[in-house]
């Protein structure tokens, strides 16, 4: 009774593979003009994904039409177009991805309809997710594009695991013509999507870490040569911060935009060791030098791995020469040094605080040490310098410095320290 009331249409098959022929090539040139212009959409935005189209195969074509006239015949409604004819897949490595990718179509593009495949599931069940943004067709690539049963390009949106379950399912389930799954094997599929589901919440969860903490390392770092400059160079110490206080702000800005998840510390309690680490940096940043070496030492009362052990005392000692405790800074080094013997930035740090206590040509070794490790360190190459030129060495000084300032040519520290040594050369000539 209800199909009876539903228009029967039966679409003409030969004259629809003739304008399927005469329009493919046109279809192909669109998808890939549209593809260069996405992808280059998703680099400014800080993204890598893998990109894929295709033009549907007319088979496929035809096929998907009649099944969707089938549907709408069954319920008695109007037939849906068939929206995929033009497709993109944008297959990102994580979840957070999927969002900046989102966003970024969103406001270059006119997106007809978004589409959150799987999204209905419940967590009993298995299947197929995906986001799916249909992209109302460039008003440049329209003449293209004539036929569509609608104008849009669809863009599929997927991390590495859901494309790989995608295909799997596809061939598993779309595809076959029979799909005889009792209960066990049911459950065996929705244990392997639960799994695939939550390795990609844990990867992001690492990703997340792992930019959080690069953030508080690179804030730890820019205040500890800043201090450095504060306690041997105040002259010039304030412009250096300022300029790099200006460099941390973008860096941080930088890495908040990278992704919309926020990071909360109870959220990793799991990394163990790591977390830790990340709580003693966020304290050792904010100033919060007590607790910081509370969290310090209770790693390394753990005993964790040596390699792990080094760079906590390297921390801590950091944190000891934050607060001008110079003896105890030296200890930490020292001990991440008998642990790390090529840890170039601890012989750095050592010979900065023997530099600062005066002990000039013991800071020299330690530069020394450094620059055999990495011969390429500019702060070690300009700390070496600036301790020869405290020792009267003028002719070392000279060309350490002019060795930092190959590498850094435009270091307001190393210029001014040049341009003492030189004054000295020529009074001493003169």
């Amino acid at each position: 009774m209800t199909r009876e009331k539903s228009v029967l249409v039966i679409p003409d098959k030969s004259k629809l593979a003739e304008i399927y022929a005469a329009s493919v090539q046109d279809y192909e040139k669109a998808l890939s003009v549209f593809v260069e212009d996405l992808s280059r959409l998703l680099n400014q935005a800080g993204l890598r994904p893998t990109i894929k189209s295709r033009v549907k195969q007319f088979e496929s074509y035809y096929s998907k039409r009649l099944r969707l006239l089938k549907n709408a015949w069954m319920e008695s409604g109007i037939a849906s177009p068939v929206n995929d004819m033009l497709a993109v897949r944008v297959v990102c490595p994580f979840l957070g991805d999927l969002a900046v990718a989102e966003n970024a179509i969103k406001e270059a593009f006119t997106i007809e309809e978004i589409e959150r495949k799987g999204a209905e599931r419940s967590f009993r069940e298995f299947g197929y997710e995906s986001i799916h943004v249909l992209v109302k067709i460039p008003e440049g690539l329209e003449p293209l594009c004539k036929h569509l049963d609608r104008a849009v390009i669809e863009v599929q949106l997927r991390t590495i695991l859901q494309e790989a379950w995608a295909e799997v399912e596809h061939e598993l389930v779309y595809k076959a013509e029979f799909t005889p799954f009792d209960e066990p094997m049911k459950r065996k599929l929705a244990a392997l999507n639960a799994n695939l589901t939550l390795s990609d919440i844990i990867f992001q969860e690492i990703l997340e870490y792992q930019k959080r903490l690069n953030t508080e390392l690179a804030k730890r770092r820019q205040a500890f040569y800043h201090k450095i400059e504060e306690v041997s160079e105040p002259e010039l110490a304030g412009g250096e911060k300022k300029t790099a206080q200006k460099e941390l702000e973008e860096e941080t800005q930088r890495a908040n935009q990278s992704s919309e998840s926020k990071f909360e510390l109870e959220n990793f309690k799991s990394f163990g060791m790591d977390g830790l680490l990340l709580a003693a940096l966020e304290a050792h940043n904010n100033a919060d030098f007590d607790k910081a070496e509370q969290i310090y030492s209770e790693i390394i009362l753990k005993k964790p791995e040596k390699e792990i052990l080094a760079v906590v005392y390297k921390h801590r000692g950091m944190a000891y020469f934050a607060q001008s405790r110079y003896k105890e800074a030296l200890r930490d080094f020292s001990a991440c040094l008998i642990l790390d013997p090529e840890c170039y930035k601890a012989l750095y740090y050592r010979g900065v605080v023997k530099s600062i206590l005066e002990d000039h040509s013991s800071a020299i070794d330690d530069f020394s040490s450094a620059l055999k490790i990495h011969p390429y360190h500019f702060f070690s190459r300009y700390r070496r310098a600036l301790s020869y030129w405290k020792l009267g060495d003028s002719a070392q000084a000279l060309a350490d410095c002019e060795i930092a300032l190959r590498i850094e040519p435009d270091n307001a520290l190393a210029r001014h320290l040049l341009n003492q040594i030189k004054d000295r050369i020529s009074q001493t000539d003169f």
